[in-house]
């Protein structure tokens, strides 16, 4: 069901008002506040398409000037108001089970003056495409979820050449940064907010870097990221081992079959096991090799490697690997409902600051679905929530 379907005339006028409020601040002139408020509503109108265009129309403007100036030279931070919308999600949507997750996303582009656009794998189209590649943070707990944070890729070829740079508006210092580092950053700047949550997942592309498995040990954030099958780890008796034969070797009664959450077409029904690794405990944390297999083809088989406190239970593990769907599922509702592919910026900052205002949009949405169900605001103060060793 559509978000907006959930949603009556005052609460919506109420909290986009709030919402608005939030950020107001961040907008020095009349003009561009004033005008920042249409193109929220615009992003969260049923039109086809949202663009300069179409948001203009809709907000009774003859021109889409104003709009393409708010997005390409008005004077606003849109870190600033990043940093507004992911308080907002966590004064709304916060909650002990508190999950973060990293994925990317495409955005198919024609032409080569777009900021980071190239050839390059698209998982949203499955192949590879012209296309620009951003990297998402979300949010997601029982209360609901939101995208809280992101970086736009810029491939080699691009930061190699500063002459295109400049021309797409990319200051000199941006440099070359791995997929992997952008979700550093990103995760960084959660834990200085201190976000509360309490573990972490994301697919076996950023899985499978043991940098970022240790960096996030490191940090003591506990983590159930998927990996490839052939990856290694170090197993109870100090070897080196692929997790596919760790796996192999387990016997049928360590399978259960449990369900990792609500899909589309009703429960994710897997079969899922786990092995121990690494003996060597500290401060009451363990280390597992998840497995989860198809009830249908048993040759089906995906892996993660898991940190956490020692007395995690199965069931936990498996909660937090199903969480890793509400990220495409935020992907797709912010597509679909709040604009977020529909920008037809080139610049680096255009495209900042139209990511950022769709993902608020997106975030008024599920804030007030979660209202509308009922779901009172999120507990305070604020605090990173991690579970705590017996």
């Amino acid at each position: 069901m559509c978000l907006v379907a959930v949603m009556d005339l005052q609460t919506w006028s109420a909290g986009l008002a709030e919402l608005h409020q939030r950020i107001a601040g961040r907008f020095a002139r009349s003009e561009p506040r004033e005008r920042v408020l249409a193109y929220i509503r615009g992003l969260l109108a049923g039109l086809e398409r949202k663009n300069g265009w179409t948001l203009a129309e809709f907000a009774g403007q003859i021109s889409p000037d104003g709009m393409q100036r708010l997005v390409r030279t008005a004077d606003w931070d849109a870190d600033a108001v990043r940093d507004d919308l992911r308080d907002y999600a966590m004064d709304h949507l916060a909650d002990r089970d508190g999950v973060l997750i990293i994925d990317d996303t495409g955005f198919l582009k024609k032409g080569v003056r777009s900021a980071g656009v190239q050839r390059q794998y698209s998982g949203t189209a499955g192949r590879t495409e012209n296309c620009q590649i951003g990297v998402f943070l979300a949010y997601a707990s029982s209360r609901g979820r939101a995208l809280i944070d992101r970086e736009l890729y810029l491939p080699a070829s691009w930061t190699d050449d500063r002459a295109r740079c400049r021309q797409a508006g990319i200051d000199d210092h941006v440099r070359f940064a791995t997929k992997h580092q952008l979700a550093k950053a990103m995760l960084t700047r959660a834990l200085q907010a201190e976000v509360p949550f309490t573990w972490f997942t994301a697919d076996e592309a950023y899985g499978q870097a043991k940098s970022l498995r240790v960096w996030l040990e490191q940090r003591d954030v506990f983590h159930v990221p998927a990996t490839r099958r052939d990856d290694t780890v170090v197993s109870m008796q100090l070897q080196q081992r692929r997790v596919d034969d760790l796996v192999a070797s387990l016997p049928a009664q360590a399978w259960r079959r449990r369900s990792c959450g609500d899909g589309a077409h009703g429960q994710r029904l897997y079969a899922w096991a786990r092995v121990p690794i690494r003996p060597l405990r500290v401060a009451g944390r363990g280390h597992w090799v998840l497995a989860r297999r198809s009830l249908t083809n048993s040759d089906d088989i995906a892996c993660y490697v898991c940190y956490g406190p020692a007395r995690t239970s199965l069931d936990q593990l498996l909660r937090v690997a199903g969480s890793r769907w509400a990220i495409e599922e935020c992907f797709q509702a912010a597509k679909n409902e709040a604009g977020m592919d529909h920008y037809q910026v080139r610049s680096y900052t255009g495209w900042y600051r139209h990511i950022t205002l769709s993902m608020l949009a997106h975030a008024f949405l599920a804030v007030t679905a979660t209202q509308a169900n009922g779901i009172g605001p999120a507990p305070t103060p604020h605090q990173k929530i991690m579970i705590s060793s017996p």
